[in-house]
């Protein structure tokens, strides 16, 4: 169906400063950190009520549903880089043909998975997970639940990705936080009535659905240019399956490695260990909302000045990796040395005990995993997702393999080790192959990581030391000397006077 109405002029596109870019990625956190309060709080809570056989479940069935959001074949960042591309290259006519294809493709692949999904339920709960008997029925019909939820799940993706290249970023997180929120209060409020699986995921796929009508809603109501036609257009599969294709690979391979761990220890451990490494992992996964904060807001002008070919991209990631190492560091520090007391207030004194040397492996892998983020981001913005893509292939055996061996011969800890030490190797891959399509950034990159290496050294230091007041100590000097050089080594003048300007009541600078 197409409108007579003409289509408006494309004006050339205002690509945001990095100090916009800070803006917006100070939206993101706002928006994914608000609801991680709610969770904090209500985690101890799905805890007592489920019981730990029941709440173990619950994370496998949820982490399984996260994994099947790869169906979307990479058209949710397809969607967002060709729509960035094109918006810098004054194309914004084709935008409705983007749109409608991609979101229309999206729809078929998400209920190609609710089929497969059903399908392959039974298999899952009596075949690959350690399901206690008595679980195996309740949480096969909560598979049969979260099936209506998978076309909803993987096109809000896309819808998302849309209004960030347009740059309504605080618009998305006003709507993230009370969505967010409910993600944890809609399961808690079934609670005192009932403690099934099958009503707990109800609710939690009713939120998903809700969120999909809303993005639908802004994206016509704020961009009003994709009002103007409602088609389907072949000439976009191409691109969009080209692209999306190569990225679909890391969308396997990335979550596998990034969640499997939890159903490596399900298979091979019990359900408790389950339960005692699924918390640290979740908080481990958690760090990860920084950088795709900052990514979420970087890919659109990164694309934008890469499709111009402009300097500013090699400028702009060097300096995105230097923030990111500074802000990062601090947060994984603190987790660091405070790990034993957080997770003994938190949880309880046996979670002190057996997963406070999980979650400090984990937030070690997971500082440089974040870094490599940037590169992997990095290359999709070139349209080269086939580089990364090739390597994520190599790593995935290999890693499932020894991850496999690792905890069957050391248990959780073993687990641990090993996917922390997946985060380094993909940091030590991908930034050379990144660094290709920005080589003005080398030098900024090198001092960066010999940073990052100084980084990781302060880390093993602090869990020397048993009692709190010294273990504060000898994070304090670590932080301390990171800092300084970090201000006096990696820090460029103009990036230190820039630094300065940002704080409030200076005069504005935009780098």
């Amino acid at each position: 169906m197409t409108s007579s109405r003409p289509t408006p002029a494309a004006r050339p596109v205002d690509i945001p400063s990095s100090r916009k870019i800070l803006g917006f990625t100070g939206w993101n956190l706002f928006g994914l950190c608000a609801p991680m309060v709610v969770a904090l709080i209500s985690i101890p809570l799905f805890l007592r009520e489920l019981g730990e056989e029941r709440y173990g479940a619950l994370m496998l069935i949820w982490m399984l549903v996260g994994y099947f959001g790869i169906l979307d074949l990479g058209m949710g960042r397809a969607m967002t880089k060709m729509t960035a591309e094109y918006m810098g290259l004054n194309r914004q006519s084709l935008l409705p043909n983007i749109f409608w294809t991609a979101l229309m493709m999206m729809v078929c692949l998400g209920l190609c998975g609710a089929f497969l999904l059903v399908g392959s339920s039974h298999w899952l709960v009596s075949s690959l997970l350690k399901i206690p008997l008595a679980l195996q029925d309740e949480t096969r019909r909560a598979f049969l639940v979260v099936s209506v939820g998978l076309p909803f799940t993987i096109a809000v993706t896309g819808l998302i990705g849309i209004l960030e290249t347009h740059q309504k970023f605080k618009l998305i997180n006003l709507i993230r936080v009370p969505l967010g929120m409910a993600t944890y209060l809609a399961p808690l409020a079934v609670l005192p009535f009932t403690n099934s699986l099958v009503a707990v995921v109800g609710v939690l796929i009713a939120v998903r659905i809700l969120e999909l009508l809303i993005f639908l809603f802004c994206c016509l109501a704020f961009i009003p240019i994709l009002r103007m036609r409602l088609l389907w257009d072949p000439a976009m599969v191409k691109p969009l399956l080209t692209f999306g294709g190569w990225l679909t690979v890391s969308n396997i391979a990335l979550p596998l490695m990034i969640h499997i761990d939890r159903f490596i220890v399900g298979a091979t451990r019990t359900l408790t260990d389950v339960t005692f490494y699924s918390n640290p992992a979740e908080i481990a996964v958690k760090v990860l909302t920084l950088p795709r904060a900052w990514v979420s807001a970087l890919f659109p002008p990164l694309t934008m000045h890469l499709a111009q070919q402009s300097p500013e991209a090699d400028a702009l990631f060097a300096r995105s990796v230097k923030l990111l190492l500074l802000v990062l560091f601090p947060a994984i520090l603190g987790l660091y040395t405070l790990a034993p007391e957080f997770l003994g207030i938190w949880l309880g004194p046996s979670f002190a005990v057996h997963s406070s040397t999980i979650l400090r492996l984990l937030s070690a892998g997971i500082f440089v995993y974040s870094l490599a983020y940037l590169a992997f981001a990095l290359l999709q913005s070139a349209g080269r997702p086939d580089l990364s893509a090739r390597w994520h292939l190599m790593e995935l055996i290999p890693f499932i393999a020894v991850a496999w061996w690792a905890t069957r011969t050391w248990g959780i800890r073993g687990m641990a080790v090993i996917w922390a030490l997946r985060g380094l190797t993909d940091f030590a891959v991908l930034f050379p192959l990144a660094l290709r399509f920005v080589p003005a950034a080398r030098s900024a990159i090198w001092r960066s990581s010999l940073l990052m290496g100084l980084g990781l050294g302060v880390l093993p230091l602090v869990s020397l030391c048993p009692a709190f007041l010294p273990r504060l100590g000898v994070a304090a000097g670590g932080w301390l000397l990171f800092s300084l050089l970090a201000w006096f080594r990696l820090l460029s003048p103009g990036e230190r006077e820039w630094a300065r300007r940002l704080i409030p009541g200076e005069k504005k600078a935009s780098p």
